[in-house]
């Protein structure tokens, strides 16, 4: 009897907590009101479900986050929700929600790398903004960007994926001068121009491996431009050979010879523009750079960089680190 007895309080209870849960359930999926404005809401990269189903609570679009959290790890939707901006409403049930979010956002987060060519990253935007027509994007880019090499601040960009090519190049082109506002005095008092700043930068950016050689590599470039020694730099001949398969190629002997006014083994002084588009780590090296008396760098198979006050110590470097 008491085995019995047990046995009906187990299922009473399991059937308590069913229809408590499925009451609770019930509840947190459901609309938190029926107001039917749009809220903008933003998912950060790297945002976890718990994380995303707690700011939706916090800005009053669902009932429960534990309910989002279970529900998106259950149906594998988790996975599926990107980051970005969306469109949201109070009115939207959870179903609804997680159906919207699954759909991607309406604005999608774009991060721009130091040192790409304006080729490149037209096509991260292209890609990025999931365009239907790339190519068309990418030629509107390259119109809009003319003569703006250099100038394309590298960073992590929200966009609409319906933002055109020329409001990206735009905000490219503003972030820029927001970012190098802050060196505007020492831009004025350089011995260099802005234009020449940015090209050397942006050699620099190419060159060099860490923060803490750029300004080094970039006092070593001044100090070549300043003698009329060829800065010798693989990373302006690169600009001048790549191709859309391969925009920085491995340079050979041959490619040093070549006619280009961006062949910096050729032809002395700095190229006529910018190779690629420099962060601010580089900028800043450029516009302050380390007084030395080295002309001479090179990396080693690690990314260790040695440098040398004439050629012989250089060639010895690269005995020695090289070969």
């Amino acid at each position: 009897m008491k085995k019995y007895i047990a046995l009906l309080a187990l299922v009473a209870g399991l059937i308590l907590a069913l229809v408590v849960g499925n009451f609770w359930w019930g509840s947190s999926i459901k609309a938190v009101s029926g107001d039917t404005t749009e809220k903008d809401f933003l998912i950060t990269k790297g945002s976890s479900a718990s994380l995303i189903g707690t700011k939706l609570q916090g800005e009053g679009l669902i009932r429960s986050s534990l309910a989002f959290r279970l529900y998106v790890q259950l149906t594998g939707k988790a996975k599926g929700i990107q980051a970005g901006e969306y469109s949201l409403s109070p009115s939207h049930s959870l179903i609804k929600m997680v159906d919207i979010l699954s759909k991607g956002p309406i604005e999608v987060w774009v991060t721009v790398p130091e040192g790409l060519r304006r080729e490149e990253i037209a096509d991260r935007f292209a890609s990025g903004l999931a365009k239907k027509d790339k190519q068309a994007f990418v030629q509107e880019f390259l119109a809009s960007s003319k003569a703006k090499e250099g100038y394309l601040f590298p960073d992590t960009y929200l966009f609409p994926k319906t933002a055109s090519a020329s409001a990206v190049v735009n905000k490219m082109l503003a972030t820029f001068d927001k970012k190098t506002s802050e060196f505007k005095d020492g831009i004025s008092s350089a011995k260099l121009s802005l234009e020449d700043i940015v090209t050397l930068a942006s050699i620099v950016e190419r060159e060099t491996r860490t923060d803490a050689e750029r300004p080094v590599v970039a006092g070593i470039l001044i100090n070549r431009l300043d003698i009329g020694m060829g800065l010798q730099a693989d990373a302006t001949v690169q600009y001048a050979v790549g191709t859309p398969e391969n925009w920085w190629p491995v340079i050979t002997k041959q490619d040093q010879t070549s006619s280009s006014p961006y062949n910096t083994y050729k032809f002395r002084g700095l190229p006529p523009t910018p190779i690629a588009s420099p962060g601010l780590s580089s900028l800043k090296a450029a516009i302050f750079p380390q007084e030395n008396d080295y002309l001479y760098y090179l990396h080693d198979s690690k990314g260790q960089i040695y440098y040398a006050r004439t050629l012989e110590e250089h060639n010895e470097n690269v005995r020695k680190y090289l070969q």
